[in-house]
């Protein structure tokens, strides 16, 4: 092997070792015990989570699991000199993001420090877990760090009241926390921290705030001392399908900061989300995050500051920010700058084809290999060890970069091809701006730095190659963590998605290896790049697809149509084939329910498996308007759900005092649900523009049969039920 392609290789394999990093570039501050009074104890706050979970059954909203869940919790609260109150309502929310109304009866838990008079701070997090897991994470982080910051808080002299709300039915559709807006003691509130999980290790990430965010980000800025937060993030939460209660106390305009680790997403709603898999220092730092928080907050009233701020954490040691008007103005002077300087070096043209070809052709070739693993073993075969499959999508980039920077970029030098680049980096940076204003906040500072050393350079050579470094060296801090937070946040996939972000890593890298690239020459550049991806992607092929720490979704039901008299076994996993040992026959195909194409066997019946049933009590007309009265009938199950055509035109669902507005503006089925053993003979009144009769689907849900004992025997090796629970599942027609 000759000396330039062997140099190449090192290389290749040192930007995979740089890349492999990026998720360690953010974590978790190290484990410590409290040094002094007053201080967070994690270790004190996991002990009182254990004591609240006992069993660690699930424990959903209504249920008696959920009962004695609420009774530990009180008495807690009692043996730490506080006095909780219990509000008990039959409540209801709108689903947000979705046509849909949700309701079941609540039991939020509240507890008061400080003065009673006065503009107070609520500090909220859910006690119940969704029906499949026992949700020691999501929220018994946020429970145990609410109890522990009340214990410092309570003999401390506030200047304004604080308000612990441990909330039920979070998720249920948020109706805790709708049920809380209707207490009188939401009145007085106006600040909010709330704290929730999607993952059981990690940083905490404050990934939402209050609009404009120009006051929270100042106080978080101020009072955390490791902070791992951006403005991208932030605005790209906004525009995902995901909700906390944050999205129904938003309406009351209250400053708000909104907290959650994401670490290892495949334990979140499943049985593994349990006390062994909850990291301790997660549990740290979010107990000093939202400690400083609430010491800030409660020490007064804070005057709403108007303006929008972006902002950074840099390796979480402190938080970069700017005024988004003037983040703005540098990005536009950025550009033209760029802009004017790469003219003038010449080469724009191709410079700007070579990157902007990198990171299209990076896209393409991620793609293509991951579609061909997924073709050899169809699944999310990354699960158990997505590093593999990072590391074959980054191969592939490297390996575009280095075709498209010799083989477009020709001839062109480093000065030009720098010039080109960073114009790229900033345009991109651009249109993200437009989608996120906040991500312009990381393609500033690293263009800003290279910038500074291309002026720098008419009077001292050396410093644009120093500047160059240096700007590569902060967008992989910065960046870089960026892209470690986001393999974990988008560990479901795509996972070619990386590909593009990676590239504004990978290119400045190989354009300051210029020489080395044209050395090697385009063929061994392209060979090396090649038997990289193809390692990598052996490696992935080879690596089994699930593990004890990073589960299968595998959930079995039993469905039963009882006007048809046929009944099904369905199994809901990632697609990859049920083993040949599992008993039954099974095919893919969708249940007359869903719309979801699933695994399916003829069953036996079930003979104790019966819908629910809605009788009308009552119909009104106002015009083209009906407002219904039904009473519902569970029939054993735990969950009822009436799902209507996109046609209904329902406008309101609810029971009274919680009758709750339907979003017109999604589209798709109309959704009411209700949850818990209240539902059983709960009335519910529906509100509709349609004066025809609505033909409603109507769904039970409850505990599997008897005879399902052998599948759940049969469950693969590390599988498990995630998002839903193993159930029985019942369904008939009505027109209402």
């Amino acid at each position: 092997m000759r000396r330039p392609t062997l140099l190449l290789a090192i290389l290749f394999l040192a930007l995979l070792g740089a890349m492999a990093a990026t998720p360690f570039l953010t974590q978790a501050p190290a484990l410590r015990s409290p040094s002094r009074s007053g201080e967070f104890d994690a270790a004190r706050a996991k002990q009182r989570l254990a004591f609240l979970l006992d069993d660690q059954r699930p424990h959903p909203a209504d249920s008696a699991a959920d009962d004695a869940v609420r009774g530990r919790l009180l008495a807690t609260l009692q043996q730490m000199g506080l006095k909780p109150v219990v509000r008990d309502q039959l409540a209801c929310n709108e689903l947000f993001k979705e046509r849909g109304v949700s309701c079941a009866r609540v039991r939020n838990v509240i507890a008061a420090l400080g003065p009673r008079s006065g503009k107070a701070l609520l500090l909220n997090a859910h006690y119940d877990s969704v029906p499949v897991g026992p949700g020691a994470s999501d929220d018994g982080i946020g429970v145990a760090t609410l109890l522990e910051v009340a214990g410092n808080l309570k003999n401390r002299p506030l200047k304004r009241p604080v308000i612990l709300l441990f909330n039920e039915g979070e998720e249920l559709g948020l109706i805790g926390a709708r049920a809380f807006l209707a207490d009188p003691l939401s009145r007085n509130v106006d600040s909010l921290i709330n704290l929730e999980a999607r993952g059981v290790r990690g940083p905490v990430n404050m990934f939402e705030t209050s609009r404009p965010n120009a006051t929270p980000i100042a106080i978080y800025a101020s009072a955390v001392g490791y902070p791992v937060a951006n403005s991208l993030s932030t605005d790209v939460y906004r525009l995902l399908p995901n909700y906390t209660d944050v999205n129904s106390f938003s309406e009351r305009g209250w400053l708000t900061l909104n907290l959650a680790p994401i670490g290892n997403e495949t334990r979140y709603h499943s049985p593994s989300d349990d006390l062994a898999a909850l990291d301790l220092a997660t549990l740290q730092h979010m107990g000093d995050q939202t400690l400083a928080l609430a010491k800030a907050l409660a020490a007064g009233p804070t005057e709403q500051a108007t303006g929008n701020r972006i902002f950074m954490d840099l390796l979480g040691r402190t938080l970069i920010t700017l005024p988004l008007i003037v983040g703005v103005g540098l990005m536009i002077g950025l550009l033209i700058g760029l802009l004017v300087m790469s003219l003038r070096r010449g080469g724009l043209l191709r410079g700007s084809l070579a990157v902007a070809g990198t990171i299209v052709s990076s896209t393409i070739v991620a793609w293509l290999v991951l579609t061909l693993i997924g073709a050899v073993r169809p699944s999310m075969f990354w699960r158990a060890h997505p590093i593999w499959t990072h590391l074959t999508v980054y191969a592939a980039t490297i390996l575009a970069a280095a075709f498209c920077l010799i083989a477009i970029g020709g001839t062109l030098d480093r000065t030009r091809l720098r010039a080109a680049f960073w114009f790229i980096f900033v345009f991109v940076g651009g249109i993200i701006g437009v989608i996120a204003p906040g991500g312009i906040i990381f393609f500033i500072f690293p263009a800003l730095i290279a910038v500074a050393g291309m002026l720098g350079s008419r009077s001292w050579p050396v410093a644009e190659r120093i500047g160059s470094y240096a700007a590569i060296l902060f967008l992989y801090l910065t960046w870089g963590a960026m892209l470690g937070l986001l393999q974990e946040l988008l560990n479901g996939g795509p996972m070619w998605v990386f590909a593009p972000l990676a590239a504004l890593l990978i290119i400045p890298v190989l354009i300051e290896a210029r020489p080395l690239l044209a050395g090697a020459g385009l063929r061994a550049s392209s060979l090396v790049g090649g038997i990289l991806t193809i390692l990598c992607g052996g490696l992935v092929i080879a690596m089994p697809a699930y593990s004890a720490d990073r589960q299968q979704r595998f959930v079995i039901q039993h469905v039963t149509d009882p006007s048809s008299h046929k009944s099904w076994w369905s199994v809901v996993n990632d697609g990859v084939a049920i083993p040949r040992s599992f008993p039954g026959s099974w095919k893919r195909a969708k249940l007359p329910f869903s719309d979801r194409e699933r695994w399916v066997a003829t069953a036996p019946a079930d003979p104790t498996a019966r819908a629910p049933r809605v009788l009308l009590l009552s119909q009104i007309r106002n015009g083209g308007e009906r407002t219904l009265t039904v009473r519902l009938a569970a029939n054993g199950n735990t969950d009822i759900e009436l799902i209507a055509p996109q046609d209904a035109r329902i406008r309101s669902a609810g029971v009274a005092g919680f009758i709750r507005p339907v979003d017109q503006s999604e589209g798709g089925k109309y959704d009411l649900a209700c949850s818990g053993r209240s539902c059983d003979a709960a009335t519910f009144q529906i509100t509709t523009d349609q004066p025809n009769p609505i033909g409603f689907l109507v769904i039970g849900a409850g505990p599997l049969p008897p005879s399902a004992a052998p599948l759940l025997s049969a469950r693969p090796k590390f599988a498990e039920p995630q998002y839903n629970p193993d159930a029985s599942i019942a369904f008939t027609h009505v027109r209402l």
